[in-house]
């Protein structure tokens, strides 16, 4: 700890970085060549300006208590190669950031910006009345009309499960991935967004492997069960009734409980599809030992908005969603600077894992994986088949899943490990572990190995 705050790690840095190019590209601008008129300060700001290849510097400023970026270069990326490269200087405590008078461009911008957040907090927090619909019987005809056309739309995928049955499931790969896209359409003009990304992942596994027909049949089932589900959704108990409209597609509010505690920040990764960027952030509240998943979107090529650095814990309000087993939450009010975190969360063995997993999967059928922590766990690296956690006192050994196999973060958690015992964080489901974070027996730090 020092004047500027919580110092990060240049790894905490380089997670937020939209892709793979502009962790390179900001990599390069880490250096003290490009910068000058830079500084920090006590509550969280940095600042500088940049070198460009015009005649006036970018003036980039980054709140890291968000954190949020700012920066007048073009770049659409967020954050932009600079704004990574002011972060990777102030993590290596560069020279050209001593300073600790604010300019004025970067002034206005920060203060602007705590203004908006403390106006947004106070409406949180109840300080003025609450918003109501224009026109509730209006909001009320689109809501029937919109799960209308969610019910003709999973109507329609029966018939197409039905049909794809009887054909038989060996020969669903000679149609080609096209008439699945066509029902995937099909469900997205029926505003049934879960639908549609579930007949795309079924379009997917023809062909894919040796025991594709196998898998087919698994999600088949599954998407089945959804369907069904939803068609008899007002006969469910209002907990799973929650789960199967988020799972079709509804948009759920965040109007379960509100939880402050002291959240470490486990893990941030991304996935794309092509069509959207969807960021998971993954915290553990010390207090409560609850964990909550924060979402975050993009369009294709655009960061998520939300990005939390890996290893720093916050003095945090979320709140969650409502449904069977929901861990989905929004962050609220910060209540401090975020500190760094004081190691693992606590952990359990390897059984427990699939143990919390089939628990889980009582509430949400649908469940992909489940947040564990294991501890005294030793990755077994295979050149050839799948990776294994083993028991440190043996008998017992956990897959990693296939979809992890080609993360460097593998290779990492063998070197952080070498042989001993470590704890791992990631996501248990039914194709194995995922790991997504580690921490050594020697030191508390946090290893991010996504």
């Amino acid at each position: 700890m020092n004047q500027q705050g919580v110092r990060w790690t240049a790894e905490q840095v380089l997670v937020l970085a939209p892709d793979d190019a502009s962790r390179r590209a900001g990599s390069k601008l880490a250096t003290a060549g490009p910068w000058s008129g830079g500084g920090s300060d006590g509550s969280g700001a940095v600042w500088g300006l940049c070198r460009g290849s015009g005649g006036k510097p970018y003036q980039t400023v980054v709140d890291t208590t968000g954190p949020a970026y700012r920066c007048s270069c073009p770049s659409r990326k967020f954050p932009c190669k600079h704004a990574l490269g002011l972060l990777l200087l102030w993590a290596a405590d560069g020279e050209p950031l001593r300073g600790s008078d604010v300019p004025d461009w970067a002034g206005q911008w920060l203060a602007g910006r705590r203004t908006r957040a403390a106006a947004g907090q106070g409406d949180r927090a109840g300080s003025g009345p609450p918003a109501k619909p224009a026109d509730p019987e209006a909001a009320r005809r689109r809501a029937e009309q919109r799960a209308a056309r969610i019910t003709a739309g999973a109507e329609e995928l029966e018939q197409r499960l039905a049909d794809l049955l009887r054909g038989g499931l060996a020969a669903a790969d000679r149609s080609g991935y096209g008439l699945w896209e066509e029902t995937a359409a099909r469900m997205v003009d029926a505003q049934a967004p879960g639908l549609a990304g579930r007949v795309r992942e079924l379009g997917a596994i023809p062909g894919s492997g040796p025991d594709w027909p196998v898998r087919l049949l698994e999600e088949c089932a599954l998407t089945h069960l959804l369907d069904r589900a939803w068609l008899d959704v007002e006969r469910l108990p209002e907990p799973l009734a929650a789960t199967v409209r988020t799972r079709v597609g509804l948009t759920a509010p965040a109007d379960g409980p509100v939880v402050r505690d002291q959240w470490s920040v486990l893990a941030q990764y991304d996935t794309g599809d092509g069509r959207l960027i969807t960021r998971r952030v993954w915290l553990h509240g010390r207090g409560s030992g609850r964990t909550a998943l924060l979402l975050s979107f993009g369009a294709a090529g655009r960061a998520p908005a939300l990005a939390l650095p890996v290893g720093l814990a916050l003095d945090a309000e979320v709140r969650y969603h409502t449904g069977a087993g929901q861990l989905r939450a929004e962050l609220g009010e910060r209540f401090s600077a975020p500190v760094p975190d004081t190691g693992p969360p606590p952990g359990g063995s390897l059984a427990d894992a699939p143990a919390a997993y089939g628990t889980a999967l009582r509430e949400d059928p649908w469940l992909d994986s489940w947040p564990v922590t294991l501890t005294g766990v030793i990755p077994v690296p295979s050149q050839d088949g799948p990776w294994l956690l083993a028991d440190a006192g043996g008998g017992s050994g956990l897959p990693v899943a296939p979809a992890a196999l080609g993360r460097p973060g593998l290779w990492r958690l063998a070197a952080l490990s070498g042989g001993r015992p470590v704890t791992v964080f990631g996501e248990c489901g039914h194709r194995g572990f995922t790991p997504l974070t580690a921490w050594s027996a020697d030191t508390p730090e946090t290893v991010p190995l996504t």
